[in-house]
């Protein structure tokens, strides 16, 4: 009997991780001109999909105090913003490349993707 509930188990946590990491929906947001993003023990959304060689007003309104979100970073558009904690923060990117950029708080620990379509 202890084998058949190990082997059950042994099933569930199989599944249960397979469920967890590889059948995921990762939602991406649209945007068309503005994009308002809440930073709050990350960024939501954190993936944005942004039309190619058009100007996108990215908003941050910084929600949580931790140190290691006061500051965005897009390397791929040269840009190190402060985020001032409670108010709004607009970053206008223009994209002059399609493809997919991150960008991260200052520490590098907490991150966010753009698609440029």
């Amino acid at each position: 009997m202890d084998k058949i509930i190990v082997s059950f188990f042994g099933v569930v946590s199989i599944l249960f991780t397979y469920w967890f990491f590889f059948m995921k929906r990762i939602d991406t947001v649209r945007a068309e001109g503005t994009v308002n993003i809440l930073v709050d023990g990350g960024y939501k959304p954190d993936r944005i999909s942004i039309p190619y060689g058009q100007t996108t007003k990215l908003v941050f309104k910084r929600k949580d105090s931790s140190a290691c979100l006061e500051e965005v970073v897009l390397a791929d558009f040269k840009v190190r913003k402060y985020l001032v904690l409670n108010e709004k923060t607009e970053i206008e990117i223009n994209p002059t490349k399609k493809g997919e950029f991150d960008f991260s708080c200052g520490m590098g620990m907490f991150h966010g993707k753009l698609i440029v379509k």
